[in-house]
């Protein structure tokens, strides 16, 4: 099965990781590796986490405040937000969720 971001979910993450390494080193690559840890898990169990949305679901990061949003699709999982979970939900509104 294959992963696609929507270029806003891929911004995010670049922003997250960005962030995180300012904030100290390799702490971004920290997240990163977290990132794409809860996604390999999305990919093994897709309906695992909460529907949030008629298509979309919720994995909430563990050791970051964070979580992506993603579409279970038959060929693949499409990412369509990385989001702070302080950020204000209406933000991600017009991604299906």
């Amino acid at each position: 099965m294959d992963v696609v971001f929507l270029d806003l979910a891929l911004k995010e993450a670049d922003e997250a990781i960005e962030y995180y390494e300012d904030q100290m080193r390799d702490l971004g690559k920290s997240f990163f590796n977290e990132l794409f840890s809860s996604i390999d898990i999305i990919l093994q169990h897709p309906k695992a986490w909460t529907k949030v949305g008629d298509k979309t679901r919720r994995c909430l990061l563990k050791r970051f405040p964070y979580f992506i949003f993603y579409i279970d699709e038959p060929e693949q999982i499409t990412i369509t937000a990385v989001g702070h979970q302080h950020r204000d939900p209406e933000y991600f509104s017009d991604r299906g969720v």
